[in-house]
């Protein structure tokens, strides 16, 4: 079971949001889900968190409305996926946003 919350991360490409959702485990391990639907296990949330950095995804908790509009968003277009199972959220991690903001 997961020990904390998801953490949302997303990263940009023109008006295509990817996701990534971070989560801690008990055992103080980290599982990501990445846009592919694939969990990548870590073993840490330091570990995680620096992978997704190098892949150019900034956490959805550190994004401020002007980290967004220079991505070319507003905060208020982003919405992580939701579903009730990693299956559901599988086809929900790459999301195209409308115009421009």
């Amino acid at each position: 079971m997961a020990h904390g919350p998801a953490q949302w991360w997303l990263a940009t490409l023109g008006r295509t949001v990817v996701w990534a959702r971070l989560q801690v485990r008990e055992a103080g391990t980290a599982e990501v889900l990445d846009s592919d639907g694939n969990t990548l296990v870590y073993d840490s949330e330091d570990t995680a968190r620096a992978m997704l950095m190098d892949a150019e995804f900034v956490s959805l908790d550190g994004l401020d409305e002007q980290d967004a509009l220079e991505r070319g968003f507003s905060l208020g277009e982003l919405a992580p996926p939701s579903g009730a199972s990693d299956a559901e959220l599988r086809p929900r991690m790459v999301q195209k946003l409308g115009g421009r903001a």
